[in-house]
C-alpha cells in the first residue's frame, strides 16, 4: 500500500528483517527487557507521539522492539539527522526520515513530514534531547521540535496524545544487564494549544516517569515489570561450565540464572 503524499515509505520485507536482527541483539546482550505502564501505550488511538530520554546507542533499538511487540498493527516513524541517514540508508526503508538539524529548513521539513505521518494514522517516536544525556542529568532540556509537532498535529486532527517513555539500563544479578522501561502518564494536546504552552508539561511528565523508574529499578525485582523480551541467561565462561559439570555429577537440574544459584546458597 502506497503511503499518502509526504509520508515516509516503509518496506515490509526490510522492516521484518530488521526487526529479527533487533530481537537477536536483545536476546544476546540483555537478560531481559521489562516494561511498566504498557497499557498507556497500547490503549492509545489517534495521533500518538512517544518521546523518550536518550542515554544510549540502544535507545532506537528499544523503540523498534516496542513498536513490533506492542503495536504491530500501526505504522511507526522517527526522525534522524539527515547526514547520519545517508550513512545508513537501509534505515530509510523503516519509516525513518532525514532532518537537517540546526536549520530553519530542517525544522519546517520535520514538522511537515511528522504531521503527515501522524495524520495518516502513524506513531511518531522522538528523543527530544537530541543527543546522548546521562539519565541522572537535571534539568531535562528538549529541542523545540516535539512541542511544535504536537501542537500542529492537534490542530490538524483535533487532538494529539504525547506519551513519555523512561529508559534505563542496569545490572541486577545476572551477567547481562536489564533494559527497563516505564511509560508515564500521557499528555493530551488539544487544538489551539501552542508549543510554548505544552513544552513544560512534556518535560515534567518525562521527568516523573524517569524518577519513578529509578525508584523501582533499585528494588531489583522483575515482578514489578512485565517481561517484554527474555534474553540469554547464565554466567557463561569457565564458571558456567563448572556449574554445568557440577549439576551433571550431582544429578541436579542445571539452573543457568545466577539468582537461582545465589538463593541456593552457592553464589
Amino acid at each position: 500500500m502506497t503511503p499518502p503524499l509526504g509520508v515516509p515509505t516503509i518496506s515490509t520485507p526490510v522492516l521484518g528483517f530488521f526487526r529479527r536482527i533487533v530481537r537477536g541483539y536483545f536476546r544476546r546482550n540483555f537478560h531481559g527487557v521489562r516494561v511498566r505502564g504498557a497499557d498507556q501505550f497500547t490503549a492509545t488511538t489517534g495521533p500518538l507521539i512517544v518521546y523518550a530520554n536518550h542515554s544510549s546507542w540502544w535507545d532506537p533499538m528499544v523503540l523498534i522492539l516496542l513498536a513490533a511487540r506492542m503495536m504491530p498493527q500501526r505504522r511507526h516513524y522517527a526522525p534522524m539527522d539527515a547526514r547520519a541517514l545517508k550513512r545508513y540508508k537501509i534505515l530509510s526503508y523503516l519509516g525513518i526520515f532525514g532532518v537537517e538539524l540546526e536549520s530553519a529548513r530542517g525544522a519546517v521539513q520535520f514538522l511537515r513530514t511528522g504531521a503527515a505521518a501522524l495524520s495518516s494514522g502513524g506513531v511518531m517516536w522522538i528523543t527530544p534531547q537530541g543527543k546522548f544525556v546521562d539519565t541522572r542529568v537535571r534539568p531535562l532540556t528538549f529541542k523545540p521540535g516535539l512541542a511544535g509537532l504536537a501542537a500542529r498535529a492537534a490542530d490538524e486532527n483535533g487532538t494529539c496524545t504525547v506519551l513519555p517513555l523512561a529508559i534505563e539500563y542496569t545490572f541486577w544479578d545476572e551477567r547481562t544487564p536489564e533494559c527497563l522501561l516505564q511509560f508515564g502518564a500521557p499528555v493530551c494536546v488539544a487544538s489551539g494549544d501552542t508549543a510554548a504552552s505544552v513544552e513544560g508539561r512534556f518535560e515534567a511528565a518525562l521527568l516523573l516517569a524517569m524518577d519513578e523508574l529509578k525508584q523501582v529499578a533499585t528494588m531489583r525485582d522483575e515482578q514489578q515489570f512485565a517481561t517484554l523480551h527474555q534474553g540469554s541467561v547464565g554466567t557463561g565462561g569457565f564458571y558456567g561450565l563448572g556449574q554445568r559439570i557440577k549439576a551433571f555429577v550431582t544429578r541436579q537440574e542445571y539452573q543457568p540464572e545466577h539468582t537461582t544459584v545465589r538463593d541456593g546458597g552457592q553464589g
